[in-house]
């Protein structure tokens, strides 16, 4: 791999700076006395007990266990909760998660034109103010409203999310393309939900169990026995893998294997072009197909995959 230096923040990943134009990520604002108690009865994370140091990793399942959306989540405030999701799947999302309000008291808001999200990566974290050494998961309050949420570093480059009020001043730093930026989230090896994967993977398939996605121990949520079914069961025959390619990839594509054009053994579920040039990308694919070998994208003539080891260990292999 081509050495790459990952260092500085992004233009606001929530706002694209053109006119008519909108940044990859967004932001819902949910508010009221029963916010937390809400999400812990709508995603696979524990809410209840999210702490103001905290961030959660979470899904929003459909009653098979699918997931349609992902999420980080924070809580600033008792009666607040900010879940950061990619943005194109943003209103079908907060609608869907309207519909389970009913007598709850909360109020569910797209509160994207509120915030301005940044990619901070390398030194710019400690330019910021903030502790490199931050395992993933956690929250810092920054001040003036502003929250740093530790992410799962790239390539051992130390990486965090940047959530600040619209009005108030960029992070410190030298300035990190966003390309770049989406090129490390693949090699954190965390997949984003976008609309083209949308029910394609029950959480285990993309990991999520993994890495902090699902709590096993909370009540009942959305699609709770098949996700609890496929961890103790042993049920579950994909996983997600991060790979290489040279040539263009794409969120949805299928995969194949050893030469077989008939049947496909996986999907990709994020890409990002490389900076060295070249393709990342994270597939989620049966777990036999991995000593087949042979990987392609799109067909099994497409993009050759070279499978690279994943930055975090699977929650089996621990």
């Amino acid at each position: 791999m081509t050495t790459v230096v990952l260092n500085g923040v992004t233009a606001a990943l929530s706002q694209s700076g053109q006119p008519g134009q909108s940044g990859p990520l967004g932001v819902i604002r949910a508010e009221g006395l029963d916010a937390a108690s809400f999400l812990h009865g709508q995603l696979t994370q524990d809410f209840s007990l999210l702490g103001a140091t905290e961030a959660r990793l979470a899904a929003l399942c459909t009653a098979k266990g699918r997931v349609i959306a992902s999420f980080i989540g924070i809580r600033p405030q008792p009666e607040l909760i900010l879940l950061v999701c990619s943005r194109d799947i943003l209103a079908a999302t907060l609608k869907r998660l309207s519909m389970y309000v009913l007598r709850a008291k909360v109020k569910l808001t797209d509160a994207t034109d509120q915030f301005a999200l940044y990619g901070l990566a390398g030194t710019a974290l400690t330019a910021n103010g903030l502790d490199a050494a931050t395992p993933p998961g956690q929250r810092t309050a920054v001040g003036d409203g502003i929250s740093a949420v530790s992410l799962y570093p790239a390539d051992g480059v130390p990486r965090a999310l940047w959530i600040a009020p619209i009005d108030h001043a960029a992070p410190a730093g030298p300035a990190l393309d966003v390309e770049l930026w989406q090129w490390s989230e693949v090699r954190s090896g965390i997949v984003t939900l976008t609309t083209p994967i949308i029910e394609a993977f029950v959480p285990q398939m993309i990991n999520y169990e993994s890495v902090g996605g699902v709590n096993f121990k909370k009540g009942c949520y959305p699609g709770q026995e098949i996700v609890a079914r496929s961890q103790f069961r042993g049920t579950l025959k994909r996983r997600t893998y991060l790979v290489q390619a040279d040539a263009t990839v794409a969120a949805g594509q299928e995969v194949f294997a050893g030469g077989d054009a008939g049947q496909p053994v996986g999907t990709v579920a994020q890409a990002a072009p490389a900076p060295g040039g070249g393709w990342a990308a994270l597939i989620s694919m049966q777990i036999a197909a991995l000593e087949a070998g042979g990987l392609h994208a799109g067909a099994a003539d497409g993009p050759a995959l070279t499978v690279e080891p994943l930055p975090y260990p699977l929650l089996e292999d621990i």
